[in-house]
C-alpha cells in the first residue's frame, strides 16, 4: 500500500480545523462557560444590572446568535450598529459549526479508508498527520500568546479587523449598546484562553494516541 503525501497533508489540515472550530464552538454553545463568569468578573457591580437581568440579556442574543430567535438583548439598549455586527458573527458562528462538521465527516472518511488499507498517510520526517497538526498549531498559539502577553487589545483589534473586513460596527458604545458592559475585555481573554487550551490540549491527544497507535503494531 503506498503511503500518500497529499492524504497526509490533508489529515492535518482537517485535524487543525476540527480541533480549532470545535474549541471555538465550545464557549459558544455552552452557556454555564459564561454564567460561571458573572460573579468572576463582578458583573452586577461593574454594570449595576443584577445577575437576572445580565443573563437575561446574554440568553437572547446567543438565542439570536445560534438559534432562529429575534434579535435582542434583555432589557439592555441596543442600536442598529450593533444588531448588524452580531448578525456578521452570527454568520461567522454557522461557518464555524459548518467547518466543525465538515471536517469531522473528512476525518471519519479517512480514517475508514486507513482501516481498510486502501489508502495510507504518509509520514513526514517519520511523524504522524496528527503530530504536524499540533505542532503548526502550537507555533501558530505561541505566536498569539506572546502577542496577547504584550498588548491584549491590538490583538483584540486585529482579529476584528481580520474577521470583519472593513467594518467598524465592532465597536460599541456603551451608551447605546449596554451589552458590551457584561462582555468585558477579560472575559474575551478567558475566552480566547480557552480555545486556546482545548484546540491545543485536543491536537497533542490525537498526536500521542495516534503514536501509541503505531507503536503496538
Amino acid at each position: 500500500m503506498k503511503a500518500s503525501k497529499a492524504l497526509s497533508v490533508l489529515l492535518s489540515l482537517c485535524l487543525m480545523v476540527f480541533w480549532l472550530s470545535a474549541a471555538v464552538a465550545l464557549p459558544i454553545l455552552c452557556r454555564p462557560l459564561y454564567y460561571a463568569q458573572i460573579d468572576a468578573l463582578s458583573l452586577p457591580a461593574q454594570t449595576g444590572w443584577d445577575k437576572t437581568v445580565i443573563r437575561a440579556a446574554y440568553d437572547e442574543v446567543m438565542d439570536y446568535l445560534v438559534g432562529d430567535a429575534p434579535f435582542g438583548t434583555g432589557a439592555l439598549k441596543w442600536s442598529e450598529s450593533g444588531k448588524s455586527h452580531f448578525a456578521d458573527c452570527r454568520r461567522l458562528f454557522r461557518l464555524d459549526f459548518a467547518l466543525l462538521g465538515l471536517s469531522a465527516v473528512v476525518l471519519a472518511v479517512c480514517g475508514l479508508l486507513c482501516r481498510r488499507k486502501w489508502l495510507s498517510p504518509h509520514r513526514f520526517c517519520g511523524r504522524s498527520p496528527a503530530f504536524w497538526a499540533a505542532a503548526v498549531l502550537t507555533a501558530l498559539f505561541a505566536l498569539a500568546a506572546v502577542w496577547a502577553a504584550i498588548d491584549f487589545g491590538s490583538l483584540f483589534t486585529a482579529f476584528h479587523r481580520v474577521a470583519f473586513p472593513g467594518k467598524s460596527n465592532w465597536i460599541f458604545d456603551a451608551r447605546t449598546d449596554e451589552i458590551i458592559l457584561i462582555l468585558p475585555e477579560a472575559f474575551w481573554a478567558r475566552m480566547g484562553a480557552l480555545v486556546l487550551a482545548v484546540s491545543f490540549g485536543g491536537a497533542w491527544l490525537t498526536a500521542f494516541v495516534c503514536r501509541r497507535r503505531a507503536d503496538a503494531r
